[in-house]
């Protein structure tokens, strides 16, 4: 995803000023996005929003996963949505990302024909969306508020 060898061998490290990407594998941690997070939506591509696990939070580090349903396409057009999804991930997670957040993207049929400007505008805009929809259901179900910026000090968001 754009890491150096030295970041894939220690994940929770990263390029000052900006975010490592772990990436999610599990099923669990899929289904756990789904349960716990919010969602939000562009043509391009779809994506949900979660605060990762204290058993699996890094600092300075956000976790992402890709996902392409059959919906999609055969396979080598699955792969090439979640290729562009890793790419634009890759972009953008590492200064827009939270720290100790999980990112979920989806990809959609207009993934793979969409301009790479405009998959980046998407994903820019989806995240701002559910940052916003992730702080009002923290707020709305009594959790502490996930911060803006990553959290200094590595301190647990609750």
């Amino acid at each position: 995803i754009g890491l150096s060898p030295e970041q894939r061998q220690n994940p929770g490290t990263s390029i000052p000023g900006k975010l490592a990407l772990d990436r999610m594998k599990t099923r669990a941690d899929f289904l756990n996005a789904q349960r716990t997070g919010v969602r939000s939506g562009r043509p391009g591509l779809g994506l949900e929003i979660c605060l990762t696990p204290k058993t699996a939070a890094h600092d300075n580090a956000v976790r992402v996963g890709f996902t392409a349903t059959r919906k999609i396409g055969n396979a080598v057009t699955r792969n090439r949505a979640k290729r562009r999804l890793r790419a634009a991930a890759a972009q953008l997670l590492p200064i827009h990302g939270h720290e100790r957040h999980d990112y979920v993207l989806i990809a959609r049929n207009a993934t793979t024909s969409r301009p790479f400007a405009d998959l980046l505008c998407d994903l820019t805009d989806v995240l701002r969306r559910g940052h916003s929809a992730l702080k009002r259901k923290c707020r709305s179900s009594g959790k502490p508020v996930p911060s803006a910026n990553p959290v200094p000090g590595g301190k647990e968001h609750g």
